[in-house]
């Protein structure tokens, strides 16, 4: 029953469709027309080396051109040797330059690095969040170090590694794919010479292999993840664009079969989502994978706790397309094409992270491609819910559970009604306290003001009385005293001084 739904909403995949279509047995890639890493390899430098070869020709074909070209202003301008003597000593060097400098554009050659006196100021991290990013590369380095250091062939590795990734700082003004190349080609040569030092262990080269990643791109990460000379940006827009678009979609539509209210299944769903956009903060090729295994081992046990049953793979793929449309992760290309460019490839081609990573990206191309038919609805109601003209339909409820779901959304409801109301209050609480603040740090200043103004009007350190008070009224008496003058007391205690002297 649930085979003949997918296959109604359009969302069958048959598993051969994830593999290479050259029959190697490994998953293919979407970003390599299908192929696995390998076989794309070997086609891509087919179509390099034909493109070199057809450069090749262009470049002779230009440099014959120019130097018919010479020879024909070399017999006009012979016959006046005198006036043009330095001028015709400069052809053969203007010559040979020109022929050299189209010759060079068309080329193979490697470029030779800059010495190390002359590396550019930007290959040190950017101010902004350096460091971060510092700390990071530094403790990747200490775990790489620590992890070769029992290996007889550490050293070595270590300092094939330090080289790669310092060589890579003068490659910068390449594209991204040739810096792809390069990687690939780095972990390949690396690979055959760990199997020559590793016989007969290859679990033990795929963990040299992984360590090696994410030592390499841990510092390669800033200049190669999302760089501005690709279109991964605008990928990036147009894909969560077309995510918020399909707000609309529901489980029901996919035909996905999970079921939220189960409190267990809810934990699972939620779960999956945070791995697919914890994603995106990750560095390592392999941590970023490592959160899409996560996300697919949610998703299926999701499944298995609401049919009760172990999961089939029909099941996986619409709830992973359910679970991307409900994340909507950030820089969600980006990261497909970080992984496809520089991950260590026998890991995207095998085991269990190549075939949820080749899931992923059959998801998001199902994401772009969505249309009616998929949906089983037609394609004006379509466009109308794409545009925002029909509102989203109502999922269907159970039987005996619409009025237990409406009592659910009504307390959540209230709820959020709770919450605006405390927000605005503690706005205005908050408001009252920085005006409370305000008038005490007014009154403490103004009384300090009138303090120091009396200070300065009446010196406590000052000699005598003012001299506009008289000298007997400011000396100071006793009234207890028995030499207490009479006269000098006020009414009230002049009976008082004549009854005690009495």
């Amino acid at each position: 029953m649930t085979s003949q739904r997918f296959e109604r909403s359009g969302i069958h995949l048959d598993q051969s469709e994830l593999l290479c279509p050259k029959g190697c047995g490994f998953y293919g890639n979407r970003a390599w027309r299908g192929l696995c890493s390998k076989c794309w390899r070997e086609e891509n430098q087919k179509d390099r080396q034909t493109q070199i070869q057809e450069d090749q020709a262009l470049a002779e074909r230009l440099q014959k051109e120019e130097e018919e070209a010479y020879a024909s202003i070399h017999q006009k301008v012979q016959p006046q040797p005198t006036a043009l003597g330095k001028l015709e000593e400069r052809k053969p060097k203007e010559k040979s330059s020109k022929v050299n400098s189209v010759t060079k554009l068309f080329s193979t050659s490697t470029k030779t690095p800059p010495k190390k006196d002359h590396i550019s100021v930007d290959s040190s991290p950017s101010s902004s969040g350096s460091r971060h990013v510092a700390v990071d590369t530094d403790r990747a380095t200490r775990e790489f170090i620590d992890f070769l250091k029992p290996l007889r062939p550490g050293r070595e590795i270590f300092k094939q590694c330090r080289a790669f990734t310092e060589s890579m700082v003068y490659k910068r003004e390449l594209g991204v794919e040739e810096l792809s190349e390069c990687v690939q080609d780095f972990y390949q040569k690396l690979s055959e010479y760990l199997h020559t030092q590793f016989k007969g262990s290859s679990d033990h080269v795929e963990s040299v292999m992984d360590e090696v990643e994410k030592y390499m791109m841990s510092r390669l990460y800033e200049g190669v993840f999302c760089p501005e000379s690709t279109d991964d940006e605008d990928k990036d827009l147009a894909i969560q664009k077309r995510i918020r678009a399909l707000h609309w979609v529901t489980i029901e539509m996919l035909c996905v079969p999970v079921d939220e209210e189960i409190p267990e299944v809810s934990d699972s769903v939620v779960k999956a989502i945070t791995d697919v956009i914890e994603m995106d903060s990750k560095r390592v090729p392999k941590h970023k994978l490592a959160c899409i295994t996560r996300c697919s081992k949610h998703i299926f046990n999701a499944i298995q706790a609401t049919k009760r049953e172990p999961a089939s793979a029909d099941d996986f793929l619409p709830t992973l397309i359910y679970i991307v449309l409900k994340a909507n992760p950030p820089r969600l290309q980006s990261n497909i094409q970080y992984v496809t460019r520089f991950c260590n490839p026998s890991r995207i081609m095998t085991g269990e992270d190549g075939y949820y990573f080749t899931n992923l990206c059959c998801a998001v191309a199902f994401i772009e491609k969505l249309d009616g038919q998929s949906l089983n609805m037609s394609s004006e109601d379509f466009e109308l819910h794409m545009s925002g003209q029909a509102s989203s339909p109502a999922r269907p409820q159970a039987s005996g559970g619409s009025s237990a779901s409406a009592a659910a959304l009504q307390q959540v409801q209230s709820g959020l009604d709770l919450l605006t109301g405390l927000g605005v209050r503690q706005d205005r609480v908050m408001k009252e306290a920085r005006r409370l603040e305000s008038d005490l740090i007014d009154w403490s200043e103004g009384v300090e003001h009138k303090v120091q103004g009396a200070l300065e009007r009446f010196p406590p350190d000052a000699q005598g009385p003012p001299s506009d008070v008289p000298a007997a009224a400011a000396a100071p008496s006793a009234i207890d005293a028995d030499n207490v003058e009479n006269d000098l007391l006020p009414p009230p205690l002049q009976t008082t001084a004549v009854r005690r002297s009495c």
